[in-house]
């Protein structure tokens, strides 16, 4: 898990990422390829 300051980015890698707000932060994650997870705050 990277934490980014921007997931527009980590968004737009791989064509399942999907962004969940969990807690007061945003994640990134990947069902397919779990290696492009992501958190912000």
């Amino acid at each position: 898990m990277k934490v980014i300051h921007s997931l527009k980015s980590a968004k737009t890698r791989h064509k399942d990422c999907r962004i969940v707000r969990r807690r007061g932060r945003v994640y990134v994650i990947n069902k397919t390829n779990p290696r492009f997870k992501a958190r912000q705050g």
